[in-house]
């Protein structure tokens, strides 16, 4: 008879922490929406990959983060914690060689957990970082530095490991300080930790930059409480007025939040950011404030309250990775290639309908499906039915539990959105080898299968988008999408 061995139960318990996206409920506030420049802000990617997760644990990860996300986002009951922990129980039954159980007991070990997890370099067909872009992100605490901008008003992007989040630094405060803070399109909030931060389990939160009266002089505390729910962990704290300089655009007591609690998710020192920055429309804000771009539109600072997104591949080594507010940067996206689209979510996050599927060039037959369109989430997280009939087609497999491909694929897909066709990179597709030391065998898939929202709606994350320029109008309630230019 096997058992679970200790590393699996010690792999298990650092499995609930995923990326730190905002899952909001409803809020009501409209902006108003002036006119003046066009502005830039770098964003960057962690390197940080425990060397003994197993590929299949980690995937179900991103899985069980994209599952309450999207539940969150359509309106819907949430899977239950004990739910969620029962699928990494049936995980490790899999590594095992045993057949799962139906659920995990409520009192495993399976709900602990506060390291920030990022995707190890995809194998065999996957292009792999080079060892300078390791060191990089080793001497950055974690973090892939962006190039230096190449436009006005811009701060160059960081990435988070490989392709997991993407950073970009503000300053806050008086003096300014900065603060490293992820980007996510899947949320409306803006928080960075306190200067009394304290971690929900007991301790401090972690090296990080917190900010309140000692640290700057024109800060100013409320009595105003928030609470910000994610895929996995939670912050709570106050609202505060301070100085805000967002790649040198400054909105003068800007009203965001300072977080008291934070849970190990975020307050681990592991954790290479501050703060995070919501960027859907405010009706999603559990604080019932503007967003940051909100802001800067209503101020006057920029045209419209506009964010658009250059995502940066870490094997292509080029750290070219932006997030632009109030317009598109035309540098980074073929002009003739632009589309714009209506934003179809009645909630605020950002969705649009998706005309056509093929693979390797011929249409797929799914039609009438949507996708929303999520910087926080890594990996495509769609109906089972619609992940096998992919997966088929890409010459991989589906089972109840995950998709794979061949670590050798160069299968090819594409969606159309307004009419235009756009490609993922096959090796985006490819996730890690489900056996480490077997890199031209099976490769987890970048598409994912589960039934977390309607049958017709996808959860489109970072596979797809580093495939395409990314842009969001508040203003218009639409969605922009372009090729990307050669670099």
């Amino acid at each position: 008879m096997k058992f679970l061995t200790p590393a699996f139960i010690l792999v298990a318990c650092f499995l609930d922490y995923v990326l730190g996206v905002v899952i909001p409920q409803q809020a009501r506030r409209q902006p108003v929406l002036p006119t003046p420049q066009l502005i830039t802000l770098p964003l960057k990617r962690v390197q940080n990959v425990p060397k003994d997760i197993h590929p299949q644990m980690l995937m179900q990860q991103y899985i069980n983060h994209a599952s309450k996300r999207l539940a969150r986002m359509t309106g819907r009951q949430e899977p239950s914690e004990h739910q969620l922990r029962s699928e990494l129980h049936k995980r490790l039954y899999i590594l095992d060689g045993r057949p799962a159980p139906s659920l995990a007991s409520p009192g495993s070990s399976f709900n602990a957990g506060n390291t920030r997890l990022g995707l190890a370099a995809t194998q065999g067909h996957g292009k792999q970082p080079s060892k300078g872009s390791i060191n990089n992100a080793a001497e950055n605490g974690g973090l892939t530095s962006a190039n230096p901008p190449t436009t006005n008003n811009s701060l160059g992007l960081a990435i988070e490991a490989n392709d997991v989040a993407y950073i970009a630094t503000i300053q806050v405060g008086t003096p300014a300080q900065d603060f490293k803070i992820l980007m996510d399109s899947g949320s409306a909030d803006f928080w960075i930790g306190s200067e009394n931060c304290q971690s929900s389990t007991g301790g401090s939160c972690g090296n990080h930059t917190f900010l309140g009266p000692q640290s700057s002089s024109s800060f100013v505390s409320s009595n105003s409480p928030f609470q910000v729910t994610y895929g996995s962990g939670a912050v709570a704290g106050t609202l505060c007025q301070d100085q805000v300089s967002i790649a040198g655009l400054s909105l003068n007591n800007h009203t965001f939040g300072v977080a008291s609690v934070e849970s190990p998710q975020f307050s681990s020192s592991s954790v290479p950011f501050d703060g995070l920055m919501g960027l859907a429309q405010s009706t999603l804000s559990q604080q019932n404030v503007s967003t940051p771009v909100e802001s800067l539109a209503s101020n006057g600072l920029i045209p419209a309250a506009i964010t658009s997104f250059k995502i940066s591949r870490l094997s292509d080594q080029l750290n070219d990775g932006e997030v632009t507010f109030g317009g598109l940067d035309s540098s980074k996206f073929v002009a003739n290639t632009l589309v714009t689209i209506s934003n179809v979510n009645q909630q605020g996050f950002w969705e649009g309908a998706i005309d056509a599927v093929s693979i390797n060039g011929a249409d797929s037959g799914l039609t009438g499906r949507t996708a929303i369109l999520d910087t926080g989430t890594t990996v495509m997280v769609i109906p089972p039915a619609d992940a096998q009939q992919l997966m088929q087609g890409l010459g991989g497999t589906c089972d109840s539990q995950q998709c794979t491909l061949p670590c050798t694929s160069n299968s090819s897909l594409a969606f159309t959105f307004g009419g235009s066709s756009f490609a993922i990179d096959p090796s985006d597709l490819l996730i890690l080898p489900v056996q480490p030391n077997n890199p031209t065998g099976d490769c987890v898939a970048g598409i994912q299968p589960q039934q977390i929202g309607a049958a017709t709606q996808w959860l489109v994350g970072d596979v797809f988008l580093k495939n395409a320029y990314f842009s969001t109008d508040v203003g218009n309630n639409s969605i922009s999408l372009a090729k990307l230019s050669a670099p």
